[in-house]
This record gives structure tokens, sequence and C-alpha cells, in this order.
């Protein structure tokens, strides 16, 4: 018997130059290129996916500061899968197996049933909805409450962008980010949102530079069509994530902490529905009725600059 890959099953699909690989476990994006250059700096199939890598963040995105939460009078505990710094980080999907519910040349939709358990009793259905098409990539996440009781909720995805090799300091962000959200030692936000100053103001696509960046944001000004966009522009391409009005906060990370070659490789963007820690601050949690589900969605351009 053959051995699985880390990352579990592959599922490719493609529309033109563009090729993507959803996997298994996490139901998160593996690879995304265009014309044979990797948008999203992801993971060759025999490696464990690091750093989130593509992986959808449900029932939330971020850190929970101790793992605790407090919802309709009962206190609840998490396992703190940062340990160092006792969060609990990124929901409780990344590791386990969804599956395959539609696959299409151009499509696949990947689900996951979440069963109640310590520290989160609450039934979920999650689907992660993958297409290609002349308008590049597109995801749409969903949760469904599926249980009888009200449970807290929030959606995210971790990407890793970039449009060339080698490090992300030659690039050009815009960032649609109005403000920030300030943190203390453990990157938990304090106090309320700020106006972007300085580094973290990106709204005139600066050069990203040596900037170090792992941080939140929220106050999206939005174009016409209801979308927020990043934009990162390098000599050859320019590549946009959008954000439906489904994500309302916006995760910006250059990567320093990470090891070796994967350092400032890739500017993590990630489109958060709510604040880290909103299972205690409640900034932008939903509580989903019995029946009731949230749907966001984001997206990936690539043009000529």
């Amino acid at each position: 018997m053959t051995a699985p890959y880390p990352s579990g099953e592959q599922h490719a699909i493609s529309f033109g130059e563009q090729t993507a690989v959803v996997v298994e476990v996490g139901g998160g994006l593996r690879e995304y290129r265009v014309d044979g250059f990797d948008v999203v700096d992801g993971y060759a199939p025999e490696q464990l996916a690091t750093a989130a890598r593509g992986a959808p963040l449900m029932p939330w995105p971020n850190r929970l500061r101790d793992g605790r939460y407090r919802f309709d009078g009962v206190d609840y505990q998490l396992p703190l899968t940062e340990p160092a710094q006792r969060n609990a980080l990124h929901g409780l999907a990344r590791w386990s197996a969804w599956q395959r519910s539609q696959h299409a040349p151009e499509r696949v939709v990947m689900t996951h049933l979440l069963h109640p358990q310590p520290g989160y009793p609450f039934t979920l259905g999650l689907s992660a909805d993958y297409s290609l098409s002349a308008a590049g990539l597109k995801v749409v996440l969903t949760g469904r409450n599926l249980g009888p009781r009200p449970a807290p909720f929030g959606a995210g995805q971790h990407p890793y962008v970039r449009v060339a090799r080698g490090l992300i300091d030659g690039a050009r962000v815009r960032s649609p980010a109005a403000l920030r959200l300030r943190t203390d030692g453990r990157q938990i936000p304090v106090g309320e949102p700020v106006p972007v100053r300085g580094k973290y103001d990106l709204r005139r696509s600066p050069r990203l530079g040596p900037r170090v960046l792992d941080t939140a944001f929220t106050g999206l000004e939005r174009d016409p069509d209801g979308l927020a966009r990043v934009v990162m522009t390098g000599p050859q391409r320019r590549v946009t994530v959008w954000l439906d009005a489904g994500f309302e906060h916006l995760m910006l990370f250059t990567g320093d902490t990470l090891a070796g070659a994967e350092r400032r490789r890739g500017l993590g963007v990630e489109p958060m529905t709510c604040a880290p820690n909103a299972f205690q601050s409640g900034l932008g949690l939903r509580v989903l009725e019995p029946g009731e589900e949230l749907t966001a969605s984001w997206g990936i351009t690539v043009e000529k600059p």
C-alpha cells in the first residue's frame, strides 16, 4: 500500500493558463499558478503544510487568548495550538480530512462536518468552494449551524501571495485598510482600532521594503462594486486579492517569523470575517442560530502592471 501525501488526496482544477490544487487535509489551497508562475506560495505534495498555507480557518481565524471564551453563560476551554504564546490558533479544521462533494474541470467543492468537541460543543457544516474563470480564482467559504442551539462563528483563509520569485521586499502593496488593531506581546488586540499611520498605511501603494507586518486591519475601503482589494505589484505582474462584504477584517503578514527559505517569500493576505480574539472581544463575531449560515467570498486576479 502506498502511503498518502501528507496533505491527503489532491484535487486539481484548471482554466486556460490557470491551475490550482486543493487538498483533502484542511480543505486548503496548496497551489495556484498562472502562466506557470506560482502566485500563491504553497508547498509540494510531499510536504506538510507549514504556517497555515492556504488553509480555511474555521470556526475562528487567527488567535484566541488562552483558548478561553464565555458563550451563552458557559465557560469553554480549547486546546492551546500556539503553546508558546498560550493561544488557540486558526480554528479546528486545519488538520481534519475534508471531503470532495463536487468536482468539475474548473471547480472543486470541499466539505467538512465539524462535530461537537471539548471547548466547542457545536455542530457545523463547513465548505470551501474553489473555482477558476476568466476573472481568476474565486473561493467561497460557508459555515452552517447544524446543531440545536446558537454557535459562535468566524471564518478566514491564509494564502501567501507573491508577484515575483525571491523576497517580497521589492513589491508595491496597496491595502484598503483605514484602521489597524494594536496588539499586546501575544498578538492579541488591545483597545479600539486606530487610524493607520507610518508603516501600517499602505493606501498609496508604497514599496514594501523591509517593513515587518503581522497586523490585523479593519475599516476596509471598498470600490463601487462592494469589494475591498489588496493589490501587490511587481515588474511583470499585478496580483489583486479581493474580499467581499462578508470579510470586514484583514491580516497582513510579511512572514518574518517563518523558518529558512520561507521567510518573506510570500505576503500573507488573510481575509477574516472577524477580528483576532473575537470569541472574547465580540469584534465581528457572528452567532449562528440553528440552521443559519454565514457565507463570505474572496479571490485572486492576475494582470500585467
